[in-house]
């Protein structure tokens, strides 16, 4: 969320690592975040006219120097009719500290685009993720959304991949996303979930970092087809396997 209240399609809960905003807007590093001073270019700290100035593309590759960012809405725009989108409430509660309600702002864009139900356009499916159960709580329970909704775990939040937390989490959410690790290490999880009306899309796979396996699309196969997830979130979608390699993952 910018300064002004627009919701913006950023990768980062900040502008540091993505951008050239260090070079752009030098002075404006420092602020405070629940009670400390942070050297970090913080979105929320920039209008959205601002932030149009920015460079958001050469950290990733010269071949996209110059590329801005977009705001959901433009997103929406480009995206609408050729693939789903699957949105992540970033930092809700440091963005509910500065007085803005994320989960109502996104949802009140959706539904400007037509897109606040389930299956309102079965070629742009719409999923909300977070780290942030509360922000899915809030999203469910204070706002009533009826779209589907997907809980993020990472390894300091494995609490919720027990039976117990698995079953809490079924009660607001509609699938969990796991970081890959965490199903290395139990795929016996998968089921469970699954027994609690849970999917299970992992995170991330990456082609710089295919763990054990030769490539990052025979990981994805061994995820997708012998352990048995509904899905990866991943950083290389063109290598996506369709189907199990002939030979095996």
């Amino acid at each position: 969320i910018t300064k002004d209240g627009v919701l913006i399609a950023l990768h980062d809960f900040t502008l540091t690592r993505t951008t050239n905003v260090r070079d752009v807007f030098p002075a404006r590093s420092q602020r405070e975040r629940r009670g400390e001073l942070v050297d970090q270019w913080h979105a929320n700290d920039f209008t959205l006219d601002e932030i149009r100035q920015l460079d958001a593309g050469s950290w990733f590759s010269d071949a996209f120097a110059g590329t801005k960012i977009l705001t959901l809405s433009e997103v929406i725009e480009l995206v609408r009719g050729r693939a789903g989108l699957f949105i992540e409430t970033k930092a809700p509660e440091d963005y509910g500290d500065r007085g803005f309600d994320m989960e109502a702002l996104l949802l009140a864009e959706l539904a400007r685009h037509g897109l606040a139900e389930p299956r309102a356009d079965p070629e742009t499916p719409i999923v909300i993720q977070s780290f942030s159960a509360e922000s899915l709580k809030i999203l469910r329970r204070e706002h009533g959304t009826q779209l589907p909704l997907a809980l993020l775990i990472g390894d300091e939040d494995s609490e919720w991949l027990t039976p117990e937390g698995l079953a809490e989490a079924a009660d607001f959410v509609t699938g969990i996303g796991p970081t890959k690790s965490l199903l290395l290490d139990d795929q016996g999880i998968i089921d469970v979930a699954h027994q609690h009306g849970l999917t299970v899309v992992s995170w991330t796979f990456d082609e710089d970092d295919p763990g054990e396996f030769e490539t990052v699309g025979r990981e994805m196969a061994y995820y997708m087809y012998e352990m048995g997830v509904d899905g990866v979130i991943t950083n290389n979608p063109d290598l996506y396997p369709r189907r199990p390699p002939p030979d095996g993952p």
